[in-house]
């Protein structure tokens, strides 16, 4: 079992849940059980699919893990852009919030790369 806390994607995910989440605040009142939520979600799936696969007893068990979080990163990179096409997103604010993402997306696939190697 590993550490989440000690794992740089996990970290990295982490911050831009907060980054989300404080962009959030703007969206209007009557996208809170819409996209306001739709976003929240994805972001907290990366970190928590992240968490929950060093909680397993095995590092061939956080592979699968680490997919769903792969998956839940391209979700939530399409609904930050549809933010930004809906207005409710400043193209400053896009792309920040879009180059975290852009990150935290491409480590899964390394730490699924390192974790096969190991086995």
């Amino acid at each position: 079992m590993k550490d989440f806390t000690n794992l740089e994607v996990w970290s990295k995910a982490h911050q831009t849940v907060l980054a989300v989440y404080q962009n959030l605040q703007a969206f209007p009142r009557e996208e809170i059980f819409g996209l306001t939520s739709q976003v929240r979600r994805a972001a907290v799936s990366v970190s928590s699919n992240i968490a929950g696969g060093c909680g397993r007893g095995s590092d061939a068990e956080l592979a699968p893990f680490s997919e769903i979080a792969m998956g839940s990163s391209n979700e939530l990179e399409y609904q930050v852009l549809l933010a930004k096409d809906l207005n409710y997103l400043s193209n400053e604010k896009y792309e920040d919030l879009s180059s975290r993402i852009v990150e935290v997306k491409r480590m899964p696939a390394s730490l699924i790369k390192k974790l096969n190697a190991d086995r």
